[in-house]
């Protein structure tokens, strides 16, 4: 498998892109799918289908350097014939039904930094979670390599912080066989 710019392999096999400009979203995605499958071209075209009458893409950065939003993964998603279901946080996470989930994909609070001085502005940053080989693991792209999480506990651990910490939205990367069913979700 081909590495993108930034990606670095980590025991076991595990697909790991590092951060980029604000390319957050587009990382995110390929760690979820555990591919390089989207580039920065790519989500620019998304965005361009989204808001194709725009001079100033809604979807993206001003700049030109990335900050994808939330549409711009559910179409990217769509386009492989996967959904992005949001995760309602008022349900207790023991609902989550894991072994029908790809991924998950938060959007966290992210603090701003010029070197070493931090600047009291927050952003957002696009972070996926998923599971290689019966371990799931964070592969937020600032992260230098995968960090494990363990098993199913793990993960609903850290996903239950990061809720706890307030300013967070998790999507749940599913097919859309599962999104249809509903069985992403354990009622019981």
């Amino acid at each position: 498998m081909s590495q993108a710019p930034g990606a670095r392999p980590s025991p076991p096999s595990v697909y790991h892109e590092r951060q980029r400009l604000e390319l957050c979203a587009v990382h995110a995605l390929n760690n979820v799918l555990q591919q390089q499958l989207f580039s920065q071209e790519a989500a620019d075209e998304i965005c361009k289908r989204l808001a194709p009458d725009s001079r100033l893409n809604p979807h993206r950065s001003l700049l030109g350097t990335g900050n994808y939003d939330v549409n711009v993964i559910m179409a990217a998603l769509q386009g492989l014939g996967l959904a992005a279901v949001w995760w309602d946080r008022r349900r207790p996470l023991s609902q989550l039904a894991l072994p029908q989930v790809l991924g998950l994909i938060l959007n966290l609070p992210s603090p701003v930094s010029l070197g070493l001085l931090s600047l009291p502005l927050r952003r957002r940053h696009w972070v996926a979670l998923r599971q290689v080989d019966g371990i799931y693991y964070n592969l937020d792209s600032k992260l230098r390599a995968p960090e494990a999480l363990g098993d199913e506990d793990g993960v609903r651990a850290f996903v239950a912080a990061a809720l706890a910490r307030g300013l967070c939205e998790v999507l749940l990367v599913v097919t859309k066989e599962v999104e249809e069913k509903g069985c992403w979700l354990q009622t019981d």
